[in-house]
């Protein structure tokens, strides 16, 4: 576009608007110079330069490689400089939690709420699969408020069962105040606080746990399940339909692995 407008000019007047650009960015050029140059000595990094000025580490290092700092500015640099290199791994911890936080909150705008009722059946029949007992009845433990709560509602909306009807029992530790666990998870959940069964109390251990489960792990109960257990395995089956000839064909291929003799308590 410059090139263009300056074609409709006539030669002189092109001329000196070109003289007038050049001693802008002479003025401009010379103006950032002796910015860098007075920073520098007032002991500036060259990468707390660059930020103030938006001019290249390459560009300073040829600008300002005959300033001598004085020991005052030199004092200045260095103390920044090993502040720096202590505060590496912390910064480096820091900008990762930013990143990680800006990684979530973009995936949420993925996701629609409220969920469609499809999504919703499937995604707690996925949170079964994993968490939910494969015996006789309908059990999910976990220690997440978030996943147990999910769980109840989905129980009472995709499965009909409320959350009166539930049973639920705890595994604690020894130090954990069990009545206050209990009312923690009754509140929540409202399973009724008689409808929770015998606490599993763990034997006092030696080792260090990085997690602390605060509210223990707690094991929800479905009464009389045995067919709606059929019913979410079926779901599952359905939403997995496009794996199963891959995994029954690997299958078939290591049927050795399904004859290793099972082991034997001693």
């Amino acid at each position: 576009m410059g090139a263009n407008f300056l074609r409709i000019l006539p030669s002189d007047l092109s001329s000196c608007f070109l003289c007038a650009i050049l001693r802008c960015m002479k003025v401009r050029h010379k103006n950032l110079r002796e910015a860098a140059r007075r920073l520098r000595q007032l002991g500036a990094s060259y990468g707390e330069i660059k930020t103030k000025t938006g001019v290249a580490k390459s560009t300073l290092s040829y600008w300002l490689k005959d300033i001598l700092l004085n020991s005052g500015a030199r004092k200045k640099l260095y103390t920044k400089q090993v502040e720096l290199l202590s505060r590496g791994p912390k910064s480096q911890k820091e900008r990762r939690a930013r990143e990680v936080e800006r990684i979530g909150e973009a995936a949420e705008q993925e996701i629609i709420l409220p969920l469609s009722p499809e999504t919703f059946r499937l995604m707690g029949a996925a949170l079964y699969w994993g968490e939910g007992n494969k015996g006789k009845m309908a059990q999910i433990t976990n220690s997440d408020p978030h996943l147990i709560l999910f769980a109840v509602k989905w129980i009472e909306h995709i499965l009909g069962v409320p959350s009166m009807k539930l049973s639920a029992s705890l595994n604690i530790y020894p130090q954990q105040n069990e009545r206050h666990i209990k009312q923690f998870w009754s509140d929540l959940t409202k399973i009724p606080f008689e409808n929770f069964r015998k606490s599993y109390v763990k034997p006092l251990s030696k080792n260090y746990k990085k997690n602390n489960l605060y509210y223990g792990t707690i094991k929800i109960y479905i009464p009389k399940s045995a067919n709606l257990q059929h019913q979410i395995f079926g779901w599952i089956r359905a939403a997995t339909k496009s794996v199963a000839p891959d995994v029954q064909l690997i299958q078939k291929r290591w049927g050795s692995l399904a004859k290793t003799p099972r082991p034997v308590n001693l």
